[in-house]
């Protein structure tokens, strides 16, 4: 029975918040901000900590984590899904810091996310190792322009996993 996928994808759903609000239109529920339907339950930081990073680092460390059986495949599937909806999750009303700047950077991390998800269709580690620069790009950009003091004084450079803030 192939349940990696599914359950990768509603556990991302269920870390991300991405749940109903019973009930009441425009009324915030008490366990999290309302956002267009749903409510936010963690803070950036969790949403970047607990779910795009580990995602992405899938990505980042192809070369040296590559699949070898189906199951792997599919749940490196899962985790490049998880990163390029979490772009999707970043954009939303309550999430997204402005219309211009912020959707622009994030917009970059759907399209590696969405090329990242194609290629490990594919199983395809050359098209998986392709995606890092712009992947490591989107992140890179966003962090620059969002988070103060980004890049300075960690140990391994900005955005990379050893140097990540």
């Amino acid at each position: 029975m192939r349940i990696a996928p599914v359950t990768a994808v509603f556990l991302a759903a269920s870390a991300v918040g991405v749940s109903l609000v019973s009930g009441v239109p425009g009324r915030a529920s008490s366990l999290g901000q309302e956002i267009a339907g749903g409510r936010q339950i963690g803070t950036m930081s969790d949403l970047m900590a607990k779910v795009i990073y580990p995602a992405s680092d899938a990505v980042f460390y192809i070369e040296t984590r590559t699949p070898k059986t189906d199951a792997e495949w599919d749940a490196l599937q899962g985790k490049t899904l998880i990163l390029a909806e979490s772009a999707n999750l970043l954009m939303m009303p309550g999430r997204a810091r402005d219309q211009d700047r912020w959707i622009a950077d994030t917009r970059l991390m759907l399209d590696a996310g969405t090329e990242a998800f194609k290629a490990a269709k594919r199983h395809d580690v050359p098209g998986l190792v392709a995606v890092n620069d712009a992947l490591y790009t989107s992140c890179v950009t966003c962090h620059r322009h969002y988070r103060p003091n980004y890049g300075r004084g960690s140990a391994g450079g900005p955005g990379t996993p050893s140097g990540r803030e």
